[in-house]
């Protein structure tokens, strides 16, 4: 299901852009392109050292300017070129997109509470889950099955679309996706080929434990 050949040693570091003012204000931001706040550059910069540590042969990542600006850091430290993929997007939800928290459980709290019991909703009126997997996870395995033996591919994207993107790759039922927690920002997943397809090495690492502030928390 997931394209991975056994015995190669890929790995995906699946990469959260850093922090963003709408995070902050815990707005739903979706497909708008915000930028990040000077914190969210630091934390980006901080995070790339280490990432660039696991010596990556490839970068691809959202054509968002937060995810964009996100990847910089780490080509700024890897001499890599980045591969810009309006696949991997954040999650379109139409009318959600610009609400804080508290103004989409007030103006739509059914359809909030639908979505988080795991049924398959449009936000908004915008994407499902499933269908942002389809979108992200074979921009993700096209650019994956490039890598030579032991390579390490890094996307940056955002942290809905990580999570379908991962629950896509491990083969695990949508409505299981949830059971991935949401990442904090600038931290990032790794998955490792295993002789079934991929496995879940790492999930939210890169810092010490930080609340999640973002559309996936």
């Amino acid at each position: 299901m997931n394209g991975a050949k056994s015995g190669r040693g890929r790995r995906i570091v699946l990469w959260r852009h850093g922090q963003t003012a709408w995070n902050l204000e815990r707005r739903f931001q979706g497909s708008t392109d915000i930028e990040l706040t000077e914190e969210g550059v630091g934390q980006a910069r901080r995070a790339a050292r280490l990432l660039a540590s696991l010596k990556p042969a490839a970068i691809i990542a959202s054509d968002l300017r937060r995810a964009a600006a996100t990847a910089r850091e780490l080509t700024a430290v890897t001499g890599l070129g980045v591969t810009h993929d309006a696949g991997l997007r954040e999650t379109y939800a139409g009318t959600w997109q610009g609400l804080t928290h508290e103004e989409i459980i007030g103006r739509y709290g059914d359809q909030y509470a639908a979505w988080k019991r795991g049924e398959p909703v449009r936000r908004g009126g915008g994407e499902l889950e499933t269908e942002v997997a389809d979108r992200a996870a074979p921009v993700v395995l096209r650019h994956a099955g490039t890598l030579p033996d032991d390579g390490t591919l890094v996307v940056v994207s955002h942290g809905g679309t990580i999570r379908t993107t991962i629950g896509r790759l491990l083969g695990l039922e949508s409505y299981h996706w949830e059971g991935l927690g949401g990442l904090s920002n600038c931290c990032w997943s790794v998955l490792g080929e295993g002789a079934r397809g991929w496995r879940l090495l790492e999930h939210n690492a890169g810092t010490l434990p930080e609340p999640v502030l973002g559309d996936d928390d």
